[in-house]
């Protein structure tokens, strides 16, 4: 189902109570959207207020549940642990920092995750697992415990054959989606909301003396040239992003580069679509930006992810929202181009996507534009897209590189 619960009321008067129980459901965990049908004449017809009501959501696992997994957690060689949104969604970032710094554990976000989940800058980290399932095995290579944290086990963006795990491995997950411990392939599922579950955990995981895993190598300064390296917008951005912006990322082609040089490093600061599909970052970016309280919107998203929902650009310029909108333009669908030759096709048909002038689209919805095609331009354009009071899209030219698609290294 595309919703977690769904009605319409048969009377008018009972729409009052239909709302307040719609909303109850969505903000019980596990959260998720609802859908109400009013009929348009029940709107004008009169109706008694309901009381208001509240649900305590938080629940804990079994506490044999917890005991068997805090015991493998301290029998363990090398645990590692897996985070996905729910962590950012149940605000329970700091228990998870907490559990991995007593545990001595590497944290990977999980494959597709719509939030980080873990700051990127932490030791710790080690950065995100690929959506391909054996690719993703043998990151876990080594890893005798793994214990997963508010993600599904595990979404995959292309099919692959062999085991879910290395063998030998064991596998904890915790959620508080009975839907998604089910469907997991793998594991012991284990119910319970992250914050109670975790405190559950902390309270019967000893620190532990291993040594801390290697850190990730520092990057080195990314290559000046024209057409220019995304990497080298990526860096730009960094240097020049107010500390309180909000990052909308969409550019599937990019993504390991785009979080090695943009590290996520608080709760509620980065966002990107929790599935394989386009068109997503732009309306969400609009929608952040009006929910937001003034702070910078930065939405990256490729030439082919724009053409989806372009037209929220207009919604953003009518109400002047403080956005900066990067198109890395990379002459179409890189994410395709790359599938293609994983699947031995090398000329994709219609994963090209040029002839299009991005400015004047975004001219044409009411924004600011401007396009960049050298890096010798690219610091000053910058400047003035994340300065502009309003709207400003920046159509940046760069090299059509896509060799870090499905889980090669940056």
């Amino acid at each position: 189902p595309y919703v977690k619960w769904s009605r319409q009321p048969a009377r008018p008067e009972d729409v009052p109570a239909a709302l307040a129980e719609a909303y109850r459901t969505a903000m019980t965990p596990p959260r998720g959207p609802v859908f109400l049908s009013v009929p348009e004449d029940d709107w004008d017809r009169p109706a008694e207020p309901v009381p208001h009501r509240e649900i305590r959501g938080g629940f804990t696992a079994d506490p044999a549940a917890l005991a068997e997994t805090a015991d493998a957690l301290n029998g363990a060689e090398r645990p590692v642990i897996i985070v996905g949104s729910g962590v950012e969604d149940e605000d329970a970032l700091p228990l998870v920092v907490d559990l991995a710094e007593r545990v001595g554990a590497p944290v990977w976000i999980s494959p597709l995750s719509g939030r980080s989940g873990f700051p990127e800058d932490h030791a710790l980290f080690q950065g995100f697992l690929p959506p391909v399932r054996d690719q993703l095995a043998r990151r876990l290579e080594g890893h005798d415990v793994v214990l997963v944290l508010g993600a599904p086990v595990f979404n995959y963006h292309v099919h692959s054959e062999g085991p879910f795990l290395p063998e030998g491995t064991r596998l904890f997950h915790f959620d508080c989606d009975p839907d998604q411990l089910a469907w997991a392939p793998v594991g012991v599922g284990v119910l319970t909301t992250l914050r109670t579950g975790i405190t559950g955990l902390l309270e019967r995981v000893g620190k532990a003396d291993r040594r801390a895993p290697e850190p990730r190598p520092r990057l080195a300064k990314p290559p000046v040239s024209d057409p220019m390296d995304a990497s080298l917008v990526i860096e730009t951005l960094r240097e020049r992003m107010p500390e309180d912006a909000v990052v909308v990322e969409e550019c599937p082609s990019h993504r390991d580069m785009f979080h090695a040089r943009l590290p996520v490093t608080r709760p509620g600061g980065f966002y990107t679509m929790g599935s394989g599909s386009l068109g997503w970052s732009l309306p969400m970016a609009v929608g952040r930006a009006l929910a937001g309280s003034g702070e910078r919107i930065v939405c990256v998203l490729g030439d082919g992810a724009i053409m989806y929902s372009v037209q929220a650009l207009w919604t953003a310029a009518q109400h002047r929202l403080p956005m900066t909108v990067i198109v890395l333009n990379n002459g179409g669908y890189g994410a395709v181009r790359a599938l293609g030759r994983r699947i031995g096709i090398e000329d994709i048909v219609g994963a090209d996507v040029t002839g299009i002038d991005f400015t004047a689209v975004a001219r044409g919805h009411g924004c600011a534009g401007r396009a960049v095609t050298s890096a010798a331009d690219l610091d000053a354009a910058m400047a003035e897209a994340l300065e502009y009071d309003g709207p400003f899209l920046l159509d940046v030219s760069v090299m059509a590189d896509n060799s870090a698609m499905y889980g090669s290294t940056p």
